[in-house]
Protein backbone atom coordinates (compact mmCIF):
# COMPACT_ATOMS: atom_id res chain seq x y z
CA UNK A 1 0.00 0.00 0.00
CA UNK A 2 1.55 3.62 -0.47
CA UNK A 3 0.75 6.64 1.44
CA UNK A 4 -0.97 9.61 -0.10
CA UNK A 5 1.66 12.01 0.05
CA UNK A 6 4.04 9.65 -1.43
CA UNK A 7 1.49 9.18 -4.59
CA UNK A 8 1.17 12.50 -4.77
CA UNK A 9 4.80 13.38 -5.32
CA UNK A 10 4.69 10.16 -7.89
CA UNK A 11 2.40 11.88 -9.67
CA UNK A 12 4.42 15.60 -10.09
CA UNK A 13 7.78 13.35 -11.35
CA UNK A 14 5.15 11.96 -13.55
CA UNK A 15 3.85 15.71 -14.57
CA UNK A 16 7.77 16.93 -15.17
CA UNK A 17 7.44 19.01 -12.06
CA UNK A 18 11.25 20.04 -11.72
CA UNK A 19 10.68 22.11 -8.41
CA UNK A 20 8.42 23.31 -5.80
CA UNK A 21 8.97 26.92 -4.15
CA UNK A 22 7.70 26.15 -0.77
CA UNK A 23 7.94 26.96 2.66
CA UNK A 24 7.35 23.82 5.11
CA UNK A 25 4.06 24.37 7.98
CA UNK A 26 1.06 22.38 8.80
CA UNK A 27 0.22 19.60 6.98
CA UNK A 28 2.26 20.62 3.89
CA UNK A 29 5.39 19.34 5.93
CA UNK A 30 4.00 15.99 5.01
CA UNK A 31 4.52 16.91 1.32
CA UNK A 32 7.53 18.13 1.31
CA UNK A 33 8.56 15.45 3.54
CA UNK A 34 8.68 13.26 0.72
CA UNK A 35 10.68 15.57 -2.18
CA UNK A 36 14.06 14.96 -0.71
CA UNK A 37 14.28 11.53 -2.06
CA UNK A 38 12.36 12.65 -5.54
CA UNK A 39 13.77 14.17 -8.51
CA UNK A 40 12.03 17.56 -7.81
CA UNK A 41 14.24 20.71 -6.39
CA UNK A 42 13.03 22.52 -3.63
CA UNK A 43 13.09 26.54 -3.01
CA UNK A 44 12.21 27.59 -0.06
CA UNK A 45 11.71 31.40 -0.20
CA UNK A 46 12.08 33.90 3.04
CA UNK A 47 8.17 33.71 3.18
CA UNK A 48 5.47 32.97 0.93
CA UNK A 49 4.42 36.50 -0.86
CA UNK A 50 8.23 35.60 -2.13
CA UNK A 51 7.36 31.85 -3.01
CA UNK A 52 4.21 32.87 -4.88
CA UNK A 53 5.69 35.28 -7.18
CA UNK A 54 8.87 32.75 -8.08
CA UNK A 55 5.98 29.88 -8.64
CA UNK A 56 4.11 33.02 -10.96
CA UNK A 57 7.29 34.07 -12.67
CA UNK A 58 8.49 30.36 -13.45
CA UNK A 59 5.06 29.51 -14.99
CA UNK A 60 5.27 32.74 -16.67
CA UNK A 61 8.61 31.81 -18.40
CA UNK A 62 7.75 28.02 -19.50
CA UNK A 63 4.01 27.89 -19.63
CA UNK A 64 4.43 25.03 -17.10
CA UNK A 65 1.98 25.13 -13.70
CA UNK A 66 4.81 27.06 -11.24
CA UNK A 67 4.15 24.62 -7.99
CA UNK A 68 4.00 26.73 -4.92
CA UNK A 69 3.44 24.89 -1.02
CA UNK A 70 3.20 26.27 2.15
CA UNK A 71 0.62 26.43 4.85
CA UNK A 72 -2.89 27.59 4.33
CA UNK A 73 -3.28 30.94 6.64
CA UNK A 74 -0.10 32.46 4.96
CA UNK A 75 -1.17 31.05 1.16
CA UNK A 76 -4.36 32.33 1.67
CA UNK A 77 -2.39 35.73 3.50
CA UNK A 78 1.23 36.46 2.09
CA UNK A 79 0.94 33.85 -0.51
CA UNK A 80 -2.05 35.68 -2.66
CA UNK A 81 0.16 38.04 -4.14
CA UNK A 82 1.31 35.76 -7.15
CA UNK A 83 -1.59 33.89 -7.18
CA UNK A 84 -3.78 37.56 -8.18
CA UNK A 85 -0.29 38.36 -10.54
CA UNK A 86 -1.25 34.81 -12.40
CA UNK A 87 -4.76 34.93 -12.44
CA UNK A 88 -4.67 38.53 -14.18
CA UNK A 89 -1.27 38.09 -16.16
CA UNK A 90 -2.63 34.68 -17.28
CA UNK A 91 0.55 32.57 -15.75
CA UNK A 92 -0.19 29.04 -14.91
CA UNK A 93 0.40 27.87 -11.38
CA UNK A 94 -0.63 25.06 -8.88
CA UNK A 95 -0.86 25.45 -5.09
CA UNK A 96 -0.80 23.01 -3.06
CA UNK A 97 -1.86 23.73 0.81
CA UNK A 98 -3.68 22.91 3.76
CA UNK A 99 -6.49 24.19 6.18
CA UNK A 100 -4.50 23.57 9.24
CA UNK A 101 -6.99 20.57 9.96
CA UNK A 102 -7.25 19.80 13.51
CA UNK A 103 -9.91 16.78 13.09
CA UNK A 104 -12.64 16.64 16.05
CA UNK A 105 -11.45 20.04 17.38
CA UNK A 106 -12.02 21.54 14.15
CA UNK A 107 -15.81 23.25 15.26
CA UNK A 108 -13.75 24.75 18.46
CA UNK A 109 -11.63 27.38 16.64
CA UNK A 110 -8.34 25.53 17.03
CA UNK A 111 -5.24 27.70 16.11
CA UNK A 112 -4.27 28.26 12.68
CA UNK A 113 -7.34 26.74 11.11
CA UNK A 114 -9.20 27.41 8.20
CA UNK A 115 -11.06 25.00 6.91
CA UNK A 116 -14.18 27.58 7.10
CA UNK A 117 -16.00 26.54 10.31
CA UNK A 118 -17.32 29.33 12.92
CA UNK A 119 -14.32 30.89 14.65
CA UNK A 120 -11.72 30.19 11.80
CA UNK A 121 -10.30 31.43 8.77
CA UNK A 122 -12.49 30.66 5.91
CA UNK A 123 -9.17 29.63 2.97
CA UNK A 124 -11.40 27.95 0.66
CA UNK A 125 -13.30 31.35 0.36
CA UNK A 126 -9.69 33.08 -0.09
CA UNK A 127 -8.73 30.88 -2.94
CA UNK A 128 -11.79 31.15 -4.12
CA UNK A 129 -11.41 34.73 -5.02
CA UNK A 130 -8.38 34.60 -6.53
CA UNK A 131 -7.58 30.79 -8.35
CA UNK A 132 -8.73 29.62 -11.27
CA UNK A 133 -10.58 26.97 -9.74
CA UNK A 134 -9.81 25.24 -6.46
CA UNK A 135 -10.68 21.86 -4.94
CA UNK A 136 -10.96 20.83 -0.95
CA UNK A 137 -10.37 16.72 -1.13
CA UNK A 138 -11.23 14.75 1.73
CA UNK A 139 -9.96 11.04 0.64
CA UNK A 140 -6.62 10.05 -0.52
CA UNK A 141 -8.73 9.18 -4.11
CA UNK A 142 -10.09 12.68 -4.40
CA UNK A 143 -6.45 14.31 -3.39
CA UNK A 144 -4.70 12.73 -5.85
CA UNK A 145 -7.84 13.32 -8.50
CA UNK A 146 -7.73 17.07 -7.62
CA UNK A 147 -3.73 17.63 -8.09
CA UNK A 148 -4.30 16.11 -11.43
CA UNK A 149 -7.21 18.62 -12.29
CA UNK A 150 -5.49 21.52 -10.94
CA UNK A 151 -2.38 21.03 -13.15
CA UNK A 152 -4.98 20.64 -16.25
CA UNK A 153 -6.90 23.51 -15.24
CA UNK A 154 -4.04 25.60 -14.88
CA UNK A 155 -3.21 25.36 -18.75
CA UNK A 156 -6.98 24.91 -20.35
CA UNK A 157 -7.37 27.33 -22.47
CA UNK A 158 -6.50 31.10 -20.68
CA UNK A 159 -3.95 29.97 -18.27
CA UNK A 160 -3.93 30.93 -14.57
CA UNK A 161 -3.77 29.90 -10.70
CA UNK A 162 -5.06 26.46 -9.33
CA UNK A 163 -5.31 25.63 -5.94
CA UNK A 164 -5.63 22.34 -3.99
CA UNK A 165 -6.35 22.04 -0.28
CA UNK A 166 -4.89 19.06 1.50
CA UNK A 167 -7.38 18.24 4.13
CA UNK A 168 -6.15 16.68 7.48
CA UNK A 169 -5.48 12.78 7.47
CA UNK A 170 -6.57 12.84 3.31
CA UNK A 171 -2.80 13.18 2.76
CA UNK A 172 -1.05 10.34 4.86
CA UNK A 173 -4.01 8.36 4.51
CA UNK A 174 -2.56 4.78 2.64
CA UNK A 175 -4.15 4.77 -1.41
CA UNK A 176 -6.69 1.77 -1.98
CA UNK A 177 -5.44 -0.29 -4.37
CA UNK A 178 -8.61 -0.37 -6.62
CA UNK A 179 -10.39 3.01 -5.84
CA UNK A 180 -13.74 4.13 -7.40
CA UNK A 181 -13.94 6.00 -9.03
CA UNK A 182 -10.52 5.28 -10.69
CA UNK A 183 -7.67 7.22 -10.52
CA UNK A 184 -5.97 7.53 -13.69
CA UNK A 185 -2.45 7.94 -14.90
CA UNK A 186 -1.24 11.93 -13.93
CA UNK A 187 -0.50 12.23 -17.50
CA UNK A 188 -3.05 11.06 -19.20
CA UNK A 189 -5.95 12.71 -17.18
CA UNK A 190 -3.88 16.15 -17.17
CA UNK A 191 -3.71 16.37 -21.33
CA UNK A 192 -5.00 19.72 -22.76
CA UNK A 193 -5.70 20.40 -26.42
CA UNK A 194 -4.90 23.84 -28.22
CA UNK A 195 -7.75 25.11 -30.04
CA UNK A 196 -8.27 27.03 -32.95
CA UNK A 197 -10.66 29.58 -34.89
CA UNK A 198 -13.12 28.43 -37.54
CA UNK A 199 -11.85 29.00 -41.42
CA UNK A 200 -14.91 31.08 -41.92
CA UNK A 201 -13.51 33.29 -39.45
CA UNK A 202 -10.05 33.45 -40.93
CA UNK A 203 -11.05 34.08 -44.27
CA UNK A 204 -13.11 36.82 -43.42
CA UNK A 205 -10.13 38.12 -41.05
CA UNK A 206 -7.23 37.74 -43.59
CA UNK A 207 -9.39 39.62 -46.28
CA UNK A 208 -10.57 42.84 -44.22
CA UNK A 209 -6.33 42.51 -43.28
CA UNK A 210 -5.17 42.40 -46.75
CA UNK A 211 -7.36 44.85 -47.61
CA UNK A 212 -5.85 47.43 -45.34
CA UNK A 213 -3.84 50.35 -45.94
CA UNK A 214 -2.84 51.22 -42.20
CA UNK A 215 -2.85 47.59 -40.84
CA UNK A 216 -1.52 47.35 -37.16
CA UNK A 217 -0.98 44.82 -35.09
CA UNK A 218 -1.49 45.45 -31.16
CA UNK A 219 0.48 42.06 -29.71
CA UNK A 220 -0.84 41.07 -26.21
CA UNK A 221 0.22 38.47 -23.24
CA UNK A 222 -1.50 35.94 -25.26
CA UNK A 223 1.40 35.99 -27.52
CA UNK A 224 4.21 35.28 -24.59
CA UNK A 225 1.42 32.66 -23.09
CA UNK A 226 1.17 30.69 -26.87
CA UNK A 227 4.87 31.22 -27.70
CA UNK A 228 3.78 32.94 -30.56
CA UNK A 229 6.62 34.84 -31.79
CA UNK A 230 7.43 33.33 -34.93
CA UNK A 231 3.70 33.42 -35.94
CA UNK A 232 3.62 37.16 -35.04
CA UNK A 233 6.80 37.99 -37.20
CA UNK A 234 5.29 36.15 -40.14
CA UNK A 235 1.52 37.72 -39.99
CA UNK A 236 3.25 41.34 -39.66
CA UNK A 237 5.66 40.70 -42.12
CA UNK A 238 3.20 38.86 -44.53
CA UNK A 239 0.74 41.88 -44.33
CA UNK A 240 2.77 44.35 -44.17
CA UNK A 241 1.76 45.69 -40.60
CA UNK A 242 3.30 47.82 -37.58
CA UNK A 243 3.17 45.79 -34.92
CA UNK A 244 2.81 47.73 -31.01
CA UNK A 245 2.41 45.58 -27.94
CA UNK A 246 0.85 46.40 -24.63
CA UNK A 247 2.72 46.70 -21.34
CA UNK A 248 2.33 42.87 -20.93
CA UNK A 249 3.19 42.43 -24.62
CA UNK A 250 6.56 43.82 -24.10
CA UNK A 251 9.20 41.75 -25.71
CA UNK A 252 6.81 39.87 -28.08
CA UNK A 253 8.18 40.92 -30.84
CA UNK A 254 12.23 42.65 -30.62
CA UNK A 255 11.64 46.06 -30.65
CA UNK A 256 14.67 46.91 -32.95
CA UNK A 257 12.54 44.85 -35.53
CA UNK A 258 11.83 47.02 -38.64
CA UNK A 259 8.54 46.54 -37.87
CA UNK A 260 8.52 47.46 -34.19
CA UNK A 261 6.77 50.06 -33.29
CA UNK A 262 6.59 50.59 -29.46
CA UNK A 263 4.41 50.23 -26.43
CA UNK A 264 1.00 52.16 -26.56
CA UNK A 265 -1.42 53.26 -23.61
CA UNK A 266 -1.58 56.14 -21.53
CA UNK A 267 2.27 56.30 -20.56
CA UNK A 268 3.24 54.34 -23.18
CA UNK A 269 5.24 55.28 -26.34
CA UNK A 270 3.25 58.31 -27.99
CA UNK A 271 4.62 57.32 -31.54
CA UNK A 272 2.79 53.62 -31.05
CA UNK A 273 -0.26 55.13 -30.24
CA UNK A 274 -0.18 57.25 -33.05
CA UNK A 275 0.60 54.88 -35.29
CA UNK A 276 -2.79 52.65 -33.47
CA UNK A 277 -5.17 55.61 -33.66
CA UNK A 278 -3.77 56.01 -37.69
CA UNK A 279 -4.30 52.22 -38.61
CA UNK A 280 -7.27 51.81 -40.60
CA UNK A 281 -7.41 47.71 -39.52
CA UNK A 282 -6.04 46.45 -36.19
CA UNK A 283 -5.65 42.67 -35.79
CA UNK A 284 -5.74 42.54 -31.64
CA UNK A 285 -3.91 39.62 -30.70
CA UNK A 286 -3.59 38.06 -27.28
CA UNK A 287 -4.73 41.54 -25.47
CA UNK A 288 -7.94 42.19 -23.46
CA UNK A 289 -7.48 45.69 -24.16
CA UNK A 290 -7.76 46.93 -20.40
CA UNK A 291 -7.94 50.64 -19.57
CA UNK A 292 -4.48 52.03 -19.51
CA UNK A 293 -3.81 49.63 -22.96
CA UNK A 294 -6.20 52.19 -24.24
CA UNK A 295 -5.67 55.50 -22.93
CA UNK A 296 -8.99 54.85 -21.09
CA UNK A 297 -10.81 54.57 -24.46
CA UNK A 298 -10.19 58.13 -25.59
CA UNK A 299 -12.45 58.71 -28.13
CA UNK A 300 -9.80 59.59 -30.70
CA UNK A 301 -7.41 56.66 -30.04
CA UNK A 302 -9.53 53.81 -31.55
CA UNK A 303 -12.72 53.99 -33.43
CA UNK A 304 -14.65 50.91 -34.25
CA UNK A 305 -16.76 52.95 -36.72
CA UNK A 306 -14.23 53.96 -38.86
CA UNK A 307 -11.56 51.32 -38.08
CA UNK A 308 -11.82 46.92 -38.65
CA UNK A 309 -10.91 45.54 -35.91
CA UNK A 310 -9.98 42.13 -35.43
CA UNK A 311 -10.28 40.58 -32.16
CA UNK A 312 -7.65 37.15 -31.62
CA UNK A 313 -8.35 35.62 -28.31
CA UNK A 314 -8.18 31.78 -26.25
CA UNK A 315 -11.22 33.07 -24.52
CA UNK A 316 -14.92 34.23 -26.29
CA UNK A 317 -15.69 36.74 -23.75
CA UNK A 318 -12.45 38.91 -24.13
CA UNK A 319 -12.79 39.30 -27.87
CA UNK A 320 -14.78 42.43 -28.57
CA UNK A 321 -14.95 42.90 -24.82
CA UNK A 322 -13.69 46.54 -24.56
CA UNK A 323 -14.24 47.49 -28.65
CA UNK A 324 -16.95 45.73 -31.29
CA UNK A 325 -15.04 43.36 -33.40
CA UNK A 326 -15.74 42.31 -36.75
CA UNK A 327 -14.27 39.40 -36.47
CA UNK A 328 -13.18 37.40 -34.11
CA UNK A 329 -10.29 34.55 -34.07
CA UNK A 330 -11.26 32.35 -30.86
CA UNK A 331 -8.08 29.84 -30.12
CA UNK A 332 -4.73 29.55 -29.07
CA UNK A 333 -2.80 32.78 -30.12
CA UNK A 334 -0.36 30.25 -32.07
CA UNK A 335 -2.85 28.35 -33.76
CA UNK A 336 -4.97 31.54 -34.76
CA UNK A 337 -1.69 33.59 -35.89
CA UNK A 338 -0.66 30.61 -37.88
CA UNK A 339 -3.96 30.06 -40.08
CA UNK A 340 -4.45 33.79 -40.65
CA UNK A 341 -0.32 34.19 -42.03
CA UNK A 342 -1.88 30.75 -44.23
CA UNK A 343 -4.55 32.52 -45.48
CA UNK A 344 -2.66 35.51 -46.86
CA UNK A 345 -2.20 33.79 -50.08
CA UNK A 346 -6.06 33.77 -50.76
CA UNK A 347 -6.81 37.25 -49.84
CA UNK A 348 -7.37 40.19 -51.53
CA UNK A 349 -5.99 40.62 -54.74
CA UNK A 350 -4.13 43.65 -53.83
CA UNK A 351 -3.00 42.03 -51.26
CA UNK A 352 0.60 41.19 -52.74
CA UNK A 353 0.91 44.96 -53.83
CA UNK A 354 0.45 46.20 -50.30
CA UNK A 355 2.48 43.52 -48.80
CA UNK A 356 5.24 45.28 -50.52
CA UNK A 357 5.36 49.31 -49.57
CA UNK A 358 7.07 51.23 -47.42
CA UNK A 359 4.08 52.13 -45.34
CA UNK A 360 4.86 49.92 -42.19
CA UNK A 361 8.72 49.99 -42.08
CA UNK A 362 8.80 53.76 -42.67
CA UNK A 363 5.79 54.32 -39.76
CA UNK A 364 7.49 51.79 -37.43
CA UNK A 365 10.99 53.37 -37.66
CA UNK A 366 9.26 56.74 -36.96
CA UNK A 367 7.85 55.65 -34.06
CA UNK A 368 11.07 53.88 -32.01
CA UNK A 369 11.81 57.53 -32.13
CA UNK A 370 10.10 57.98 -29.12
CA UNK A 371 12.62 54.89 -27.20
CA UNK A 372 14.91 58.25 -26.99
CA UNK A 373 14.99 61.42 -25.37
CA UNK A 374 17.64 63.83 -24.75
CA UNK A 375 17.83 62.85 -21.17
CA UNK A 376 18.64 59.73 -22.20
CA UNK A 377 22.42 61.09 -22.73
CA UNK A 378 22.10 63.49 -19.62
CA UNK A 379 25.78 63.17 -17.93
CA UNK A 380 24.56 64.47 -14.74
CA UNK A 381 24.33 63.86 -11.18
CA UNK A 382 22.09 61.82 -9.61
CA UNK A 383 21.15 59.95 -12.59
CA UNK A 384 18.46 60.63 -14.46
CA UNK A 385 16.45 57.78 -14.72
CA UNK A 386 15.81 57.81 -18.31
CA UNK A 387 19.85 57.85 -18.91
CA UNK A 388 20.08 54.82 -15.85
CA UNK A 389 17.38 52.67 -18.12
CA UNK A 390 19.97 53.35 -21.41
CA UNK A 391 22.96 52.12 -19.45
CA UNK A 392 20.95 49.12 -18.01
CA UNK A 393 19.89 48.79 -21.95
CA UNK A 394 23.73 48.00 -22.79
CA UNK A 395 23.73 45.33 -21.07
CA UNK A 396 20.83 43.35 -22.48
CA UNK A 397 21.42 41.34 -25.18
CA UNK A 398 19.30 38.92 -26.82
CA UNK A 399 19.17 36.50 -23.82
CA UNK A 400 19.29 38.50 -21.21
CA UNK A 401 15.87 38.46 -19.29
CA UNK A 402 14.85 41.84 -17.05
CA UNK A 403 11.85 42.11 -14.78
CA UNK A 404 10.49 44.95 -14.09
CA UNK A 405 8.49 45.87 -10.54
CA UNK A 406 5.34 48.65 -10.07
CA UNK A 407 5.84 52.31 -9.84
CA UNK A 408 7.72 54.82 -11.86
CA UNK A 409 10.80 52.48 -12.72
CA UNK A 410 7.98 50.22 -15.06
CA UNK A 411 7.11 53.29 -17.00
CA UNK A 412 10.79 54.48 -17.68
CA UNK A 413 12.02 51.20 -18.60
CA UNK A 414 8.59 50.22 -20.84
CA UNK A 415 9.62 54.01 -22.67
CA UNK A 416 13.37 53.57 -22.92
CA UNK A 417 14.54 50.08 -22.78
CA UNK A 418 14.37 48.99 -26.07
CA UNK A 419 14.53 45.28 -26.46
CA UNK A 420 16.60 43.32 -29.18
CA UNK A 421 15.13 39.88 -28.58
CA UNK A 422 11.35 38.10 -27.74
CA UNK A 423 10.76 36.42 -24.63
CA UNK A 424 12.87 39.19 -22.54
CA UNK A 425 10.83 41.92 -20.42
CA UNK A 426 8.44 41.03 -17.92
CA UNK A 427 6.67 43.43 -15.28
CA UNK A 428 4.39 43.13 -12.69
CA UNK A 429 1.41 44.06 -14.91
CA UNK A 430 -1.74 41.87 -13.71
CA UNK A 431 -2.08 43.17 -10.57
CA UNK A 432 0.85 45.01 -10.50
CA UNK A 433 2.09 44.76 -7.47
CA UNK A 434 5.28 46.58 -5.82
CA UNK A 435 7.74 43.78 -4.78
CA UNK A 436 7.63 41.76 -7.73
CA UNK A 437 10.04 42.08 -9.87
CA UNK A 438 12.89 41.00 -7.12
CA UNK A 439 11.57 36.91 -6.58
CA UNK A 440 10.64 36.97 -10.03
CA UNK A 441 14.13 37.91 -10.79
CA UNK A 442 15.40 34.98 -8.49
CA UNK A 443 12.91 32.54 -10.59
CA UNK A 444 13.94 33.41 -13.65
CA UNK A 445 17.53 32.93 -13.03
CA UNK A 446 16.66 29.20 -11.38
CA UNK A 447 14.83 28.74 -14.50
CA UNK A 448 16.48 29.77 -17.27
CA UNK A 449 20.44 29.84 -16.11
CA UNK A 450 20.30 32.85 -18.09
CA UNK A 451 21.07 37.00 -16.81
CA UNK A 452 18.87 38.54 -15.65
CA UNK A 453 18.45 42.31 -14.40
CA UNK A 454 15.76 43.12 -11.64
CA UNK A 455 14.81 46.37 -11.51
CA UNK A 456 12.64 48.21 -8.89
CA UNK A 457 12.57 51.21 -6.87
CA UNK A 458 13.67 51.27 -3.31
CA UNK A 459 10.11 51.30 -2.50
CA UNK A 460 9.18 47.57 -3.96
CA UNK A 461 13.05 46.80 -3.49
CA UNK A 462 12.98 46.61 0.04
CA UNK A 463 9.63 44.14 0.20
CA UNK A 464 11.37 41.67 -1.08
CA UNK A 465 14.74 42.09 -0.82
CA UNK A 466 15.38 38.79 1.06
CA UNK A 467 14.82 36.99 -2.41
CA UNK A 468 18.49 38.03 -2.63
CA UNK A 469 19.50 35.57 -0.18
CA UNK A 470 17.43 33.13 -1.73
CA UNK A 471 19.57 34.07 -5.26
CA UNK A 472 22.44 33.23 -2.91
CA UNK A 473 21.72 30.55 -1.93
CA UNK A 474 20.38 28.96 -4.88
CA UNK A 475 23.82 29.57 -6.21
CA UNK A 476 22.60 32.31 -9.37
CA UNK A 477 23.69 35.17 -10.06
CA UNK A 478 20.89 37.99 -11.24
CA UNK A 479 21.79 41.29 -10.97
CA UNK A 480 19.29 44.15 -8.86
CA UNK A 481 19.51 47.34 -9.92
CA UNK A 482 17.55 49.70 -7.06
CA UNK A 483 16.46 53.18 -8.73
CA UNK A 484 16.58 54.92 -5.32
CA UNK A 485 15.16 58.32 -4.78
CA UNK A 486 14.28 57.41 -0.90
CA UNK A 487 10.55 57.99 -1.92
CA UNK A 488 7.91 55.95 -3.29
CA UNK A 489 8.04 58.63 -6.07
CA UNK A 490 4.73 57.73 -8.16
CA UNK A 491 2.94 59.01 -5.20
CA UNK A 492 5.20 61.25 -4.58
CA UNK A 493 5.15 63.25 -7.56
CA UNK A 494 1.27 63.04 -7.31
CA UNK A 495 1.39 65.39 -4.53
CA UNK A 496 0.35 69.17 -5.43
CA UNK A 497 2.43 70.44 -3.03
CA UNK A 498 5.17 69.30 -0.72
CA UNK A 499 4.04 66.85 2.27
CA UNK A 500 0.53 66.53 0.99
CA UNK A 501 0.25 62.80 1.03
CA UNK A 502 1.52 60.70 4.25
CA UNK A 503 3.92 58.34 3.83
CA UNK A 504 5.91 59.19 0.93
CA UNK A 505 9.53 59.19 1.89
CA UNK A 506 11.37 56.70 3.24
CA UNK A 507 14.32 56.38 5.07
CA UNK A 508 18.00 56.24 3.30
CA UNK A 509 18.71 52.63 3.53
CA UNK A 510 22.28 51.29 2.79
CA UNK A 511 21.08 48.65 -0.30
CA UNK A 512 25.41 47.91 0.05
CA UNK A 513 25.27 47.02 3.61
CA UNK A 514 21.83 44.75 3.14
CA UNK A 515 23.52 43.07 -0.19
CA UNK A 516 26.87 42.43 1.72
CA UNK A 517 24.83 41.06 4.61
CA UNK A 518 23.12 38.46 2.11
CA UNK A 519 26.17 37.27 1.00
CA UNK A 520 26.00 39.17 -2.42
CA UNK A 521 27.86 41.80 -3.96
CA UNK A 522 26.68 45.93 -3.34
CA UNK A 523 27.69 48.42 -5.52
CA UNK A 524 26.38 52.58 -4.99
CA UNK A 525 26.38 53.93 -8.11
CA UNK A 526 25.56 58.17 -8.54
CA UNK A 527 26.55 58.78 -11.83
CA UNK A 528 26.16 57.17 -15.17
CA UNK A 529 29.42 55.83 -15.17
CA UNK A 530 29.40 54.52 -12.14
CA UNK A 531 25.98 52.72 -13.16
CA UNK A 532 27.90 51.45 -16.40
CA UNK A 533 30.71 50.33 -14.53
CA UNK A 534 28.37 48.20 -11.88
CA UNK A 535 26.20 46.80 -14.68
CA UNK A 536 29.61 45.43 -15.82
CA UNK A 537 30.64 43.96 -12.74
CA UNK A 538 27.16 42.53 -12.06
CA UNK A 539 26.96 40.66 -15.72
CA UNK A 540 30.50 39.04 -14.94
CA UNK A 541 29.88 38.38 -11.16
CA UNK A 542 29.63 34.48 -9.67
CA UNK A 543 27.56 35.94 -6.84
CA UNK A 544 23.94 38.42 -6.97
CA UNK A 545 24.80 41.81 -7.60
CA UNK A 546 23.03 44.61 -5.90
CA UNK A 547 23.22 48.06 -7.62
CA UNK A 548 22.00 51.24 -5.31
CA UNK A 549 21.52 53.80 -8.36
CA UNK A 550 20.82 57.28 -7.20
CA UNK A 551 18.40 59.14 -9.85
CA UNK A 552 17.41 61.96 -10.10
CA UNK A 553 13.86 62.51 -8.15
CA UNK A 554 12.92 65.50 -9.46
CA UNK A 555 12.36 63.58 -12.88
CA UNK A 556 8.19 63.54 -12.93
CA UNK A 557 7.27 60.79 -14.82
CA UNK A 558 3.69 61.14 -15.11
CA UNK A 559 4.24 64.74 -16.76
CA UNK A 560 6.88 63.56 -19.22
CA UNK A 561 5.45 60.06 -20.07
CA UNK A 562 1.66 60.49 -20.13
CA UNK A 563 0.43 60.11 -23.75
CA UNK A 564 -1.77 62.71 -25.62
CA UNK A 565 -4.40 60.57 -25.44
CA UNK A 566 -4.63 59.85 -22.24
CA UNK A 567 -4.34 63.64 -21.59
CA UNK A 568 -6.99 63.96 -23.68
CA UNK A 569 -9.74 62.18 -21.40
CA UNK A 570 -8.22 64.51 -18.29
CA UNK A 571 -5.31 61.80 -17.32
CA UNK A 572 -7.96 61.27 -14.16
CA UNK A 573 -6.94 57.47 -13.52
CA UNK A 574 -3.09 55.67 -12.83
Amino acid sequence: MTDTNEALVADLEALGVECVFGYPGGRVIELLDELPDADIEVVRPRDEREGSVMAEMYGRLTQNPGVLAGQGPWIGSLGTIGQMEARLSSSPMVVLTEASERGNYSTLAPYQQSRGDYGGLDLPKILDAVTKEHWFPRSPTETLRSVQLAFKHATAGRPGPTAVILDGDAITEEVPEDPIPPVWDADEQVRNWDSAPTDEDVAQAAEAFADAERPVVIAGNGIHAAHAYDELREVAETYGAVVVTSYLGKSTIPETHDLAGGVIGSFGHEGANQVVSESDALLVAGCRMNPMDTNWQAPSFIRPDEQTIVHADIDTRNAGWVYPADVGLIGDAKESLRALAEARSSASADADERAGDDWASERAESARESFRVPECEDDGAPIKPQRAVKEIETVVDEETIVTADSGNNRFWLLNYLQTPGIRTYFGSGGVGGMGWATPAAVSAAITTDKDVIGVAGDGGFTMTMTSVEIAVEQGVAPTFVVLNDTSLGMVRQMQDAEGDIAGVEFHDTDFVKVAEGFGAEGIRATTPDELAEALAKGKDADVPTVIDARIDREEDMAEQLQSSFYAEVGGLHE
